[in-house]
């Protein structure tokens, strides 16, 4: 059976997805996002998944209303229970083909069992030296997450400890 790796999906920016500087709300932006990353990774999986982590999210230039929005997810790297997904943004006005990146980010999927319990994934192999990076680069960003989560838990460690201290 043949898994799909990529999904793309497309929405219409419009007026509701306003911010107060008159482009697309960030928050709509990640709600898009959420949706193609779930598609993708419901799509490898065949079954329900849900959000463990975006990183790296970039917003490179705004959307502005009325303009095709494009998101493209792709499978780069399969762990035991969890993907990730890369995704591109782009937008477009309707009347041209011209798109413009507008954003990227990596989102981590779990796929459950009916109990709510992680399951194990369809595993995912490079082919191609464009598939080898894109793995390295999901890999890399596994590294930096665990180091980022140390640090957290480092602040947040002395954060308690002064809060305590004070009271």
């Amino acid at each position: 059976m043949s898994r799909p790796r990529a999904v793309t999906l497309r929405f219409l920016a419009e007026p509701a997805h306003v911010n107060f500087g008159g482009k697309v709300h960030g928050g709509a932006v990640m709600k898009w996002i959420d949706q193609v990353g779930y598609t993708c990774a419901a799509g490898w999986t065949g079954g329900y998944c849900v959000t463990l982590y975006v990183g790296g999210l970039h917003f490179i230039s705004p959307i502005r209303v009325g303009e095709v929005v494009e998101l493209r997810s792709l499978v780069i790297h399969t762990g035991r229970t969890s993907l990730h997904i890369a995704i591109d943004i782009y937008a477009r006005d309707p009347k041209s083909p011209a798109l413009t990146r507008t954003g990227h980010c990596v989102i981590v999927f779990v796929a459950l069992d009916d109990d709510g319990r992680p399951k194990p994934v369809p595993s995912w192999t490079p082919v191609s030296d464009t598939d080898r990076a894109l793995q390295a680069y999901a890999l890399r960003l596994i590294e930096l997450r665990k180091l980022m989560d140390a640090e957290l838990e480092s602040h947040l460690g002395l954060l308690e400890r002064s809060t305590a201290d004070a009271g």
